[in-house]
């Protein structure tokens, strides 16, 4: 009896001990589950906090664009492009060499004893060689410190005219004409020396109605770096200008329009945003109207001068 006594016993103890464990695996399991709930709430607490702070910087970013928007309306900021552009503005003048006259006066009859005691004299004018002369003015802006000015190519038709380039400081360079297009209004022209100032060239394809930009030429061949303020009025315009001193019709298509002030002389200036980056190249004005005006768009110069290697 008392081996069978034993084998109970053992049969008890081990029965106890698998009630024993099968307790603790429940009590791990529990407590795995809580881990894994309270690591699901951190999780999701995490996530809260994630969203929240992206979405605080996502309204920062958005506070500091409008603040810079705003400012960018601002005059200052105005102020700021007009002083960081006009440097590097410069006047054409484009001179030729015509004929030196003197007046004197002649009896119309000439030796005819008839006529001569009338006193009749008539101004007769004769050529006494040549002269430089002055016959017109445009405005270009420099485009490379190396002297690679950018201007309208009727502001500088003529092959056998000279042109002077007229700096903001005062001083006066001439100028060779290196390339006109043979299919846009558009010219370079090359200066002696380096370490002029530029104008950055933006991109025309961004620009927006209603965005403010800025004229600067030289208005009416006298009053240089003259500016005028507007906004883009339009875009991808097709116009046909008329050159007021070859009187050739020309197409042009592509072009932006703005109502800031482009008065004559003021053709080969650039058209500039607040940025003080030139979009346009002033190239014509209705004349008669009301502030509409025209520019090549700056991505043309920017193919040209690629093309061209400068």
């Amino acid at each position: 009896m008392r081996p069978r006594a034993a084998a109970l016993a053992c049969i008890a103890v081990l029965a106890g001990f698998s009630a024993w464990e099968a307790a603790q695996i429940a009590e791990l399991t529990r407590s795995v589950n809580s881990l894994q709930t309270s690591v699901a709430s951190l999780d999701a607490r995490v996530a809260t906090v994630t969203n929240t702070a992206s979405s605080t910087a996502a309204q920062a970013a958005e506070i500091a664009r409008r603040e810079q928007v705003a400012q960018q309306s601002g005059p200052q900021a105005l102020q700021d492009a007009v002083a960081k552009v006009t440097p590097a503005v410069v006047s054409i003048v484009e001179s030729k060499e015509v004929p030196k006259l003197q007046v004197t006066y002649e009896n119309p009859f000439g030796n005819d004893p008839f006529f001569k005691g009338f006193g009749v004299q008539v101004p007769v004018y004769q050529q006494v060689g040549t002269t430089t002369q002055k016959v017109s003015a445009g405005t270009g802006f420099f485009v490379r410190a190396s002297g690679y000015i950018v201007t309208n190519k009727h502001v500088v038709p003529d092959t056998n005219a000279t042109y002077t380039v007229l700096l903001s400081s005062g001083k006066e360079l001439p100028g060779t004409v290196i390339w006109r297009s043979p299919t846009e209004d558009l010219a370079v022209v090359k200066v002696a020396g380096g370490g002029y100032p530029t104008i950055a060239l933006g991109d025309s394809s961004q620009l927006q109605l209603a965005e403010s930009v800025f004229a600067v030429g030289n208005a009416l061949g006298e009053y240089s770096n003259s500016v005028s303020a507007g906004v883009i009025s339009g875009l991808n315009r097709t116009i046909t200008a008329t050159d007021a001193a070859t009187g050739q019709d020309e197409t042009l298509t592509g072009v932006i329009q703005t109502d800031a002030a482009i008065n004559p002389g003021n053709s080969g200036g650039p058209l500039v945003d607040l940025a003080g980056q030139a979009v346009g190249i002033d190239v014509a004005a209705v004349q008669g109207s009301q502030s509409i005006g025209f520019a090549l768009p700056i991505n043309e110069v920017k193919r040209a001068l690629a093309q061209l290697g400068i």
